[in-house]
Formats: structure tokens, C-alpha cells, sequence
């Protein structure tokens, strides 16, 4: 089958491409929808730029469509952009890493239903933890790019996913309630390397902000190299 896949960069959306080349489905491109505000309600925001890059490192190409980032446009923006990959590249389906979110899930459905696409959800209702410790044992290079929950201070921005971070975030999962896999917006994150990049993305240059309990990393610069 021959699909698009909605793409943010971060770890759930790089999964959900990963999934589908393993069922032997062909990623045609991927749709990055980029939000002008940090507080979309749909897409992610922090070093959204960057999907590019990814693109690139995996060999698939991407298409990039600007959105205000309000429930009035955001959704006509997604559907132009599907719109674009059904017409340019014969897609019949589209993928995304929708994972607990109603609001996201259902408008992607109705999105797809009006353009004649099958909507597809592999992480749906996945267990957070264990999606976690299958990202991390497939060998993605994952980073920790904003935070806003309790237990989550800045030390955490720039870490890597591994099983000890995992580990931690269950437990706090335990303690305050928290989504493990940031979906309720506790975190974000961004994929540097895994096993469908050809080639790893490094970053050269980023700053931290911090905002009373919430901040965010951004990359300033970064590029392809060569895996080992």
C-alpha cells in the first residue's frame, strides 16, 4: 500500500514510519504541518525545521505546509497538505502517531474521509511504556526537547530516551499521574537517528529556555553525517 505519513519528527510519528515499512508498506512522503504558534492544538511546535533534515536522512520526501496553528486553519492546512501528497504521490492512506488523543484522531479520520484516504493509527491505545522501551530497543537516537510536568525540570531537556529515562518517567507516571509518553503535553521530543535513517542527525548549536516550570530546547543549527 502506498501511504503518506503525518509527521512531526518526534518520537511517535518516526515510529509510526517505522511501522509501516515493516508491513512492507511504501512511504511515499511525509507531511510536516508547522504551526506559526507554540500553542497549536494539533502539531508540534519547537524545532519543527528540523522534519526536513529527517526527510533527507531517511530518503523519503517531505512535504512542509505552514499553519497559523488555531482550530479555525490548522485543520484546512492538514487537509491541503493530504491533499497535495493523494494528488502528487498516489497515496491511498495516510499513517500518523496518534496515540490517545480523541480531538487528533477523530480530525485526522474526517480529514481522510473527505479526501477518499484511509486513515491508519498503529500506536492507538499502545501501552505508553511498553511503546517506549520498543522505541528504544529498535535503536532510535531520541532526545527530550520541551517539558512542562511536574518531575520534569530542565536537566531533562537534550536527554536521551533510554531505558533509564523510561524508567523514570513510570515512576513518575506513579506519582503525579502523568502521560509516560508525553502525550497530555508533558514532553516532546525529536528523533536524531534510527534504524530507517540512511544517515544520523547531529546538532551543532542550541540554547535552553526556561520558563517558571516549563521549557523548551532549541536547535539553532544542525546537519547530516554519515553513519558508522
Amino acid at each position: 500500500m502506498k501511504v503518506s505519513s503525518l509527521f512531526s519528527g518526534g518520537k511517535d510519528s518516526v515510529y509510526a514510519v517505522y511501522w509501516a515499512i515493516n508491513q512492507a508498506w511504501e512511504v511515499e512522503t511525509l507531511v510536516n504541518i508547522i504551526p506559526k504558534r507554540d500553542d497549536s492544538w494539533m502539531f508540534h511546535y519547537p524545532n519543527a525545521w528540523i522534519s526536513k533534515l529527517q526527510a533527507e536522512a531517511m530518503g523519503i520526501p517531505i512535504i512542509s505546509v505552514e499553519t497559523e496553528g488555531d482550530k479555525e486553519t490548522e485543520i484546512g492546512d492538514m487537509e491541503k497538505a493530504l491533499r497535495l501528497a493523494k494528488e502528487n504521490y498516489k497515496v491511498g492512506g495516510v499513517i500518523s502517531g496518534a496515540l490517545a488523543s480523541e480531538y487528533q484522531r477523530i480530525r485526522i479520520e474526517t480529514v481522510c474521509h473527505k479526501l477518499g484516504l484511509k486513515s491508519f493509527t498503529p500506536l492507538w491505545h499502545k501501552n505508553q511504556i511498553q511503546l517506549l522501551n520498543d522505541i528504544v530497543s529498535a535503536g532510535f537516537d531520541v532526545i527530550i526537547t520541551s517539558v512542562s510536568a511536574f518531575g520534569l525540570d530542565e536537566s531533562w531537556l537534550g536527554r536521551k530516551l533510554d531505558k533509564n529515562a523510561v524508567s523514570q518517567l513510570e515512576r513518575l507516571q506513579e506519582k503525579y499521574g502523568i502521560w509516560p509518553a508525553g502525550e497530555g503535553g508533558e514532553f516532546e521530543t525529536l528523533v536524531l537517528d534510527g534504524p530507517i535513517f540512511k544517515k544520523r542527525i547531529v546538532i551543532d548549536e542550541s540554547i535552553n529556555e526556561w520558563r517558571g516550570n516549563s521549557g523548551v530546547m532549541l536547535v539553532k543549527m544542525a546537519h547530516l553525517a554519515e553513519k558508522d
